[in-house]
């Protein structure tokens, strides 16, 4: 008798050994969790906050702690509230082959169970690789397709990541995980037609709620189907096409490990990744004729067909739709040069400097960027193809530099020092003080020596004299 998809996933989950990763992985795995912590911070005081704030007042108090506020809720609310901050500002982590941000539902999702129930470093980093594996090898089994067809795959895959991450932390039974993933499967949810607005951090919110909720009701003795991933009528068939194919994921699970490949991407810029080749194009150039305004003619951006899907907007008015904006992307990476958080808000977008750069940039889809990846179209927006930037100056020359693989990916990793200028620029957002953010920096360095992870993130909370949004 074959063994079932949800079976073999569950299985999985349960009886998987981290150390077969290799002595990679966890080293790797600590860059993708003190990362995303820094994002929730930064999240912690953007725009999102005051309204997400504001419904956690409603809702009741609770004993979780909500990282880079002086608020507490109840586990599933706070797994919702870290997972829409992780996401507000689009500086987390991306799993191309996803194509999502894992790690902004499962690492919420963790953290809100890490209080009630003390969890070690060690022990944190095992659940989030295991449930990074079966949620990432189930999407090769639900295809890019999915995506195409306009699903936000952070809130329709990544939720089954959270899952297995609290399954494994939860030493649930094989039972148990079968049925958690698949009353999870009844609330997978996300489309990207609210890109560029709150909802889009809120799907990953969403799915990491969605994921305390289904492990808490099953370890409370709730019952679901043992198999409604795979079975009629059950999330395949339902958010699948006519490429998805359960047969492929069980084999594919730890074939390699996906946190050692392909490895997870860490932003270096605060906003959607199919922007991040061009933007680092107009830096390389900035490299060797110095800086572009005063001297730039005009700019033209060339990308593979696709590339552009997920940037909606041309001339956004808001920091949210700039993040889903190439014009923005490039015109901002010109006027800042250093981009951070600031880059991203709403006056930086609504700059007449910027504006005035608009007529200078020209955005073209172009076959020729894909002759070398026949493949591309099965690729997220972000690594398909490469993308060349041009640049033609007032004095007749022109220079051009093609980029393959934004800064940040796993085969141009982000150093620790870059890291740590990121962790301190998300807690500075907030509030946080700097000195106990390199603190928590060190520590979760250090993640596989803590003993208690929520002694160490109790710590992120604003300083009396913080002036974020969510201590206001």
């Amino acid at each position: 008798m074959s063994v079932t998809l949800s079976l073999g996933l569950a299985e999985f989950i349960k009886n998987a050994d981290t150390s077969d990763a290799g002595p990679d992985a966890a080293e790797l795995a600590k860059r993708v969790i003190l990362d995303t912590v820094a994002v929730i911070m930064s999240g912690a005081g953007s725009d999102v906050a005051p309204p997400m704030l504001d419904y956690v007042s409603r809702m009741g108090q609770g004993s979780v702690p909500l990282i880079g506020t002086n608020e507490h809720a109840s586990a599933p609310v706070a797994a919702l509230v870290g997972g829409t901050f992780g996401a507000a500002l689009d500086f987390d982590d991306v799993l191309s082959m996803m194509p999502g941000h894992p790690a902004a539902v499962i690492m919420p999702a963790l953290i809100a169970q890490s209080y009630d129930t003390p969890i070690s470093g060690k022990d944190f980093i095992d659940a989030y690789i295991v449930g990074l594996e079966a949620g990432a090898k189930l999407s090769q089994g639900v295809g890019i397709r999915h995506y195409q067809r306009g699903y936000h795959t952070t809130g329709t895959i990544a939720l089954f990541c959270a899952v297995g991450a609290l399954a494994r932390r939860f030493d649930l039974t094989v039972e148990q995980t079968q049925m958690a993933l698949s009353l999870a499967a009844s609330t997978a949810s996300g489309i990207q037609a609210n890109f560029g607005t709150m909802t889009k951090p809120f799907h990953s919110g969403w799915a990491a709620q969605s994921a305390v909720i289904a492990v808490d009701l099953v370890r409370s003795g709730f019952t679901a189907s043992l198999s409604a991933i795979e079975d009629k009528g059950g999330y395949l068939s339902a958010y699948g096409t006519e490429e998805s194919d359960a047969s492929k994921v069980l084999p594919l699970l730890g074939q390699p490990w996906t946190i050692v490949s392909p490895g997870i991407a860490l932003k270096k810029f605060p906003t959607c990744y199919a922007t991040h080749r061009a933007i680092d194009g107009v830096a390389e150039i900035e490299k060797e004729v110095g800086p572009l305004l005063g001297q730039l003619d005009k700019l033209v951006c060339r990308v593979v067909p696709g590339a552009l899907l997920p940037l909606r907007f041309n001339r956004p008015k808001t920091g949210l739709e700039g993040k889903f904006s190439m014009p923005y992307g490039l015109a901002v990476a010109m006027l800042d040069r250093r981009l951070t958080i600031a880059s991203f808000e709403d006056p930086a977008v609504m700059r007449p400097e910027i504006w005035a750069l608009y007529d200078k940039i020209e955005v073209i889809e172009d076959e020729a960027c894909g002759a070398e990846d026949p493949n591309y179209h099965n690729k997220s927006a972000g690594t398909r193809g490469f993308v060349v930037v041009e640049a033609t100056l007032s004095d007749g020359r022109t220079i051009n530099r093609r980029v393959d693989i934004s800064p940040g990916h796993p085969k141009r990793p982000l150093t620790w020092s870059d890291l740590n200028d990121k962790f301190l620029d998300c807690a500075a957002s907030c509030g946080v003080d700097a000195g106990v953010a390199q603190q928590a920096f060190d520590a979760l360095k250090a993640l596989e020596t803590v003993p208690d992870v929520a002694a160490l993130l109790r710590t992120l909370v604003p300083s009396t004299n913080g002036n974020s949004v969510a201590a206001e």
